[in-house]
């Protein structure tokens, strides 16, 4: 058996032992968040310390060659590398086919790229800029290769669409329609759209280094296209192949216009619905997918011409 005296004198060794652990603890837990703290405030202080940058200097006159004889930066600033470039390149005429003295034609053969056209609708998105960096790397590439290239770009003014767009614009922040504006007020008013959008646009696509023929850039509104397509009208009309006719068509009440099959979505009805109608109050909801009978009375006879239809409405 253990003797109870040496019992008494382990324990009192093992908390003098415990005892002498809590106050180094202690000291080194009041040493830390000294220091501590004194190294948060330093870092503090380095976050809040706001980064002097130097402002991009261009020497360069607008369309010169950019002026190189200047010291290299210490580190990557993308304005002042990208600086004048561009100005230079569309001066020179680096973007326009090269042909032989009489027009004639790389002997390697040509590459042509008409850049589907944006909409005035609003600024390029992402998807934009992939579509153009894929063509425009394509164009580059056929260019060094010595072929005849050709980029074209320009802007589509997309009507619908772009009244769309203004008149609930328009209603967000004017309360008000159209027909309140009039139509020359508001024809205006979507003019000024375009010119500031389109004027947008074009800066994204240089800021993106495209390599359009600037001199072959066009609005699909131009008087130019505007012949063009009066021109091709008129031909297609005279060859008889279009044609006035009695059509159904997609009638938008809200537009007051015919819709084109694509800008129609489309939906199946199983039977009797009710749907809200655009331009109407969203709690009024209005009968659709109802199959309606009605008869047209043979003028002296009794006999009756029944026609069935969804849109009763319009009979």
């Amino acid at each position: 058996m253990p003797n109870s005296k040496d019992n008494e004198q382990g324990e009192s060794k093992r908390l003098g032992k415990m005892e002498k652990f809590r106050k180094k603890q202690a000291a080194q837990n009041q040493q830390k968040a000294a220091g501590g703290s004194q190294k948060e405030k330093e870092v503090k202080a380095a976050v809040t310390k706001p980064k002097t940058k130097a402002a991009v200097t261009v020497t360069t006159p607008m369309g010169e060659k950019k002026d190189m004889s200047q010291p290299m930066a210490e580190s990557y600033d993308p304005a002042a590398v990208e600086a004048s470039w561009y100005e230079w390149w569309v001066k020179q005429k680096f973007f326009e086919p090269k042909t032989g003295p009489n027009g004639e034609i790389s002997p390697k053969g040509k590459f042509v790229v008409a850049a589907p056209p944006p909409s005035v609708t609003d600024k390029l998105h992402i998807g934009h800029a992939l579509f153009i960096s894929v063509q425009d790397a394509l164009v580059r590439w056929n260019r060094m290769r010595g072929l005849t290239t050709l980029f074209i770009g320009g802007t589509d003014h997309a009507g619908i669409a772009t009244q769309t767009v203004i008149e609930k614009r328009v209603w967000k922040f004017e309360k008000k329609t159209r027909h309140d504006y009039g139509r020359e007020a508001f024809v205006n008013k979507i003019w000024e759209w375009k010119n500031e959008y389109r004027s947008a646009i074009l800066n994204q696509m240089r800021r993106l280094g495209t390599s359009f023929d600037w001199s072959r850039e066009r609005f699909t509104l131009d008087e130019t296209l505007t012949r063009a397509t009066y021109e091709t009208f008129v031909r297609l009309f005279d060859d008889g192949i279009i044609y006035r006719s009695n059509r159904l068509v997609n009638w938008c009440h809200t537009l007051n216009t015919a819709l084109s099959k694509l800008e129609v979505k489309e939906k199946e009805l199983t039977g009797r619905t009710l749907l809200n109608v655009t331009g109407y109050p969203s709690e009024e909801k209005f009968e659709f997918g109802v199959l309606v009978h009605f008869a047209y009375e043979v003028e002296d006879s009794d006999e009756r011409i029944i026609v069935a239809t969804t849109r009763v409405e319009t009979m």
